[in-house]
Parts: structure tokens; C-alpha cells; sequence
């Protein structure tokens, strides 16, 4: 898979601003992105900053048989790539309302990401597993989908499962 980068913005926009913005546009929330937005431990910044978001598989960090979370991460940090704001998943979905169908002709996926998902990789609220992860997004039978997951420390991510990291600004 070519990596492939996108500058946005993030903070300035309230979690109800962010809400109306993907009702407006259409998009779906699933049931843990619902749980997301109504933590309190979910914030967004109050001011708005350039975000470069790095979308790569696991397999682009060295991982041909699939890694975990906590491997990936560590692979990452390797070549300059962070956490991202738990936001970000919401912008990036505003902004990419042309990503590619991930659902016709595609088997039904358990207990890991659906083909053509695009995980944002970002902190966990809680180490509880029973509190979602965070947001991947997925565009079924032409509809937009923000989604949350849930995932322990020891799901193996597979090697073609794509994900979002952030770059700080000024690093190639």
C-alpha cells in the first residue's frame, strides 16, 4: 500500500459543531462512536492547529504477519509518526467523503477491521476494554460511516488493516 498523507485542521469546533457538521453531510454513527462522543473524557481543542495525517498499513511498518496495537505504536515512533487527537476521526471523515466502497463483494468481517476501514490510531479514553478505542471510518453501500471500536492489547491487527497516524509538522 503507498502511504498517503493529508493536512487538516483540527480544534475550534465544539463536539455538537462536529456532530451537526457529520448529520449534515450525511454521515452514520455506529453505536461505540455514539458512546465516544458523549464521554466527558473526550475533548476537542479549543484552538485550530494543522494536522499532517499519515495513512499506512501495519504491513508499511514492518509487519507482514500482523502485529498488535502496542507493537504497531512502537513501530511508529520509530519513523516520527504519533498518536492523533481523538478529532481527528471526525475531521478526516468530513474531508474524505470520496473514500473508496469497503462493503460489495467483500466478505463479512468478526473481531477485526472490515476491508477498506481506515483506523485513526489515537489514545485510548480508558485501558478498560469494555470503553471504546476509538474511530475508524468505512463507507458501506455508498453511505459514510464514522465508527467506534473496541480492541484489547493483544488483537492482532492484520498486515493490510490501514491505519492513520499524525506527523509532527516540519517532518517529512
Amino acid at each position: 500500500m503507498a502511504t498517503v498523507t493529508r493536512t487538516l485542521h483540527l480544534g475550534g469546533v465544539g463536539k455538537p459543531d462536529l456532530l451537526r457538521r457529520l448529520q449534515v453531510q450525511g454521515v452514520k454513527l455506529n453505536a461505540a462512536a455514539e458512546e465516544l462522543f458523549a464521554d466527558s473524557r473526550f475533548t476537542v481543542a479549543e484552538a485550530r492547529s494543522l494536522v499532517l495525517a499519515v495513512e499506512l498499513s501495519v504491513s508499511d511498518l514492518g509487519f507482514a504477519e500482523g502485529a498488535t496495537m502496542p507493537r504497531i505504536c512502537e513501530a511508529a515512533r520509530h519513523v516520527s509518526l504519533l498518536l492523533c487527537p481523538l478529532e481527528l476521526g471526525q475531521h478526516l471523515r468530513l474531508l474524505w467523503p470520496d473514500q473508496p466502497e469497503g462493503h460489495i463483494g467483500q466478505p463479512v468481517t468478526k473481531h477485526r477491521a472490515p476491508p477498506k476501514s481506515v483506523t485513526v490510531v489515537s489514545g485510548p479514553l480508558s485501558q478498560d476494554d469494555d470503553t471504546p478505542k476509538g474511530f475508524y471510518l468505512r463507507k458501506i453501500e455508498g453511505l459514510l460511516w464514522l465508527r467506534g471500536y473496541r480492541s484489547d492489547a493483544s488483537h492482532i491487527w492484520s498486515a493490510e488493516d490501514c491505519l492513520v497516524f499524525c506527523r509532527a509538522q516540519g517532518e517529512d
